[in-house]
């Protein structure tokens, strides 16, 4: 009886933390602009500081200086032409990699991941609008949902232990029959055909990889969580990592197909 509780022991926080989040998130997709734009790029600050005091941990100062870099260069790329967006963003990764003597290559890789899939939300909402917006968020949180439930009610093999221990076919399968739900149920009111419904599993899929993406480096730092700003969740990487895997894979998608 005390295995099955301690297996449910981080519902509640969990779950208060995903009401606040989803509170102030869905205040800012609904509001749109500045607002929107300012929250993520908060929120890809917030990453990068995460990010540097996962590879460095001495350094909390130049983790501090990257996280502000990185949020005023997300909102500045968002005010000006697209022209400029690479070459802003790119900003904060060539200054951190000046300042960071180890482990560029993680910090590089995963830094640019976090600036570029944060102007694709930012793109996203702007561009194409709050339907197509909320579409993405709901496909990354039914996959995490229907993933968490499925996972500890039904368990079974591990899905990748040695990078993510808790992870189980069960759960990683039942986030994509959510998500093919979740595509179906938006394609009938976004007037889509059945390729958003297998465009919605393929995101299901990006947003899994960037959760295992960041399992992985948080293994090879040996940390449990990026950090601990969200009870139940850890940190803002912890939460939005298949945000930014859905994300990236969007942009990449709407890059391809024009």
């Amino acid at each position: 009886m005390s295995g099955a509780k301690d297996r449910w022991a981080d519902l509640l926080p969990r779950a208060l933390s995903a009401v606040v989040m989803i509170a102030a998130g869905g205040v800012a997709v609904w509001s749109g602009g500045l607002i929107f734009n300012a929250m993520i790029a908060l929120c890809c600050g917030g990453m990068v500081w995460e990010l540097v005091r996962m590879l460095m941990p001495s350094r909390s100062g130049t983790a501090l200086q990257l996280g502000a870099i990185s949020a005023a260069a997300v909102l500045l790329a968002s005010l000006l032409p697209a022209l400029w967006v690479l070459p802003v963003l790119a900003a904060p990764v060539a200054a951190g990699f000046s300042q960071i003597s180890e482990r560029r290559q993680y910090f590089t890789g995963f830094a640019l991941w976090v600036l570029l899939a944060g102007f694709g939300f930012i793109w996203l909402r702007g561009q194409m609008g709050m339907a197509w917006m909320l579409w993405l968020v709901c496909i990354v949180v039914v996959t995490d949902v229907a993933g968490y439930f499925a996972g500890k009610a039904i368990g079974g093999p591990k899905f990748w232990p040695r990078v993510s221990p808790k992870k189980t076919w069960s759960g990683t399968a039942s986030g994509w029959i959510a998500a093919a739900i979740v595509g179906a149920v938006f394609a009938g009111q976004m007037g889509q055909g059945f390729g958003f419904v297998i465009l919605s599993v393929l995101l299901s899929m990006a947003s899994q990889a960037g959760d295992v993406a960041e399992s992985a480096l948080k293994r090879k730092m040996g940390v449990k969580d990026s950090s601990a700003l969200i009870p139940g969740h850890g940190g803002l990487f912890d939460r939005f990592d298949g945000m930014l895997g859905a994300a990236a894979m969007f942009l990449a998608v709407a890059a391809f197909w024009g």
